[in-house]
């Protein structure tokens, strides 16, 4: 079964935050007592050795709640997937709650204690809508006062690259101030967020990235903060638009098409159709 983790603030605590308490870089041995059942004793080894990024406890009781990864996603046949596919087994014989964040460009250094901040207030908003007085909006969809002034959900992750954007607009170093985006979330698979922004009539500089909830649950809908996510990094990725490598426009729209295509793979479908037309 999980562990438990500290009661007592550590120097190692990260932050605590309504009634969580966040650490850093966890090994799954520190998170499973002893091998459990139906794993045999190779792959308990090389994934007891694996680590987390970021483990959130229960303040109170010190029961995880989830464990954070969040980097690239491991390529097909690789070491490090093989590693993650161990620590999956591992973390559904003990039912240890994960979130698994696939990005090119976000790493748990630079953008992981935002994002767990983010998941906690979200979870804590969705569960005090519970019941007889459910919340208005969504976590999400909060209306309050952007950074540049203007009213929008101000927890739209994305809000300052947004107007990052502008601002490359303005400078001309993109040819439109929009950040376009989807997301979709496969049939019993992850949710996938895009975010793209056009740096010139027929190139544009796209994101991706995919969020994996395994026995968890963010407190929105994860496809919503996939693209988000995407379009974090987007704006990581416009203080260096004259080096990045940047995709056709004619290869997106025809990655869109394709991506429609699939509907019948998606939960709810394909709700973007009018971006696949060029």
């Amino acid at each position: 079964m999980a562990a438990g983790g500290p009661r007592r603030r550590g120097r190692d605590t990260l932050l605590d935050r309504a009634g969580h308490r966040v650490l850093p870089t966890r090994r799954l041995s520190d998170l499973v007592q002893g091998r459990p059942p139906g794993v045999t004793g190779s792959q308990w080894s090389s994934a007891s050795r694996a680590s987390f990024d970021f483990v959130v406890y229960a303040a109170d009781s010190g029961h995880p709640i989830v464990a954070v990864e969040i980097g690239p996603v491991a390529a097909a046949g690789s070491a490090e997937q093989r590693v993650q596919r161990l620590k999956d087994a591992v973390g559904a014989a003990v039912g240890l709650p994960v979130l698994r964040i696939g990005s090119p460009t976000l790493r748990a250094a630079e953008h992981g204690r935002r994002l767990v901040e983010y998941v906690i207030d979200a979870r804590a908003y969705a569960a005090g809508g519970v019941g007889e007085d459910p919340a208005p909006v969504g976590f999400r969809d909060i209306l309050g006062r952007l950074p540049d002034g203007r009213t929008g959900p101000v927890n739209d992750l994305g809000a300052l690259a947004r107007a990052a954007a502008v601002e490359a607009y303005v400078a001309g170093r993109v040819a439109d101030p929009i950040v376009r985006g989807l997301h979709v979330r496969w049939a019993d698979g992850p949710a996938q967020g895009w975010s793209w922004v056009q740096v010139r009539p027929d190139v544009c500089l796209v994101e991706r990235v995919v969020v994996t909830e395994q026995r968890f649950s963010c407190g929105i809908d994860a496809a919503r903060l996939a693209e988000d996510l995407a379009t974090v990094a987007l704006g990581e990725r416009l203080r260096e638009v004259a080096t990045a490598e940047l995709l056709p426009r004619a290869e997106l729209t025809a990655q869109i098409v394709a991506l429609s295509r699939r509907r019948d793979e998606l939960v709810g479908g394909f709700a973007f159709d009018h971006l696949c037309a060029d």
